[in-house]
């Protein structure tokens, strides 16, 4: 499957209709970016039940804001709606795929959980 290209329109529709979201924040004058955009492209092809989409963080600076993004490349992966992965730097094949196995294997239950106890204490 090919990648998506997200806009601050577009994202929470793909996130929330999708179980797991891969997002890469990246821009055209990044060399890191533009290192990790044959490796991201070539997971995409090989877990095509997974979305894998791009954020241009020139096109759409309030989206990357809104994220904090302050390096670039950045993934993210969502899972079931929730943030599992967030960390700038490009990766190389093997650490991606490990970490789309990692993703695969979380047990959503356990982290709804987490999620739910922890925005209980946070409004308590």
């Amino acid at each position: 499957m090919a990648t998506v290209n997200l806009t601050a329109e577009s994202f929470n529709e793909v996130v929330s209709l999708n179980d797991t979201v891969l997002v890469d924040f990246w821009g055209s004058w990044c060399g890191p970016c533009q290192a990790f955009a044959p490796v991201f492209e070539a997971a995409s092809s090989e877990h095509s039940d997974l979305v894998f989409a791009k954020v241009d963080t020139e096109a759409e600076r309030l989206l990357a804001g809104s994220f904090g993004i302050l390096s670039i490349p950045t993934l993210m992966i969502f899972r079931e709606q929730v943030l599992v992965y967030s960390r700038p730097g490009a990766l190389p094949v093997s650490s991606l795929a490990s970490l789309i196995a990692q993703v695969r294997e979380l047990d959503m239950d356990e982290v709804h959980a987490q999620v739910a106890t922890a925005s209980a204490e946070r409004t308590a």
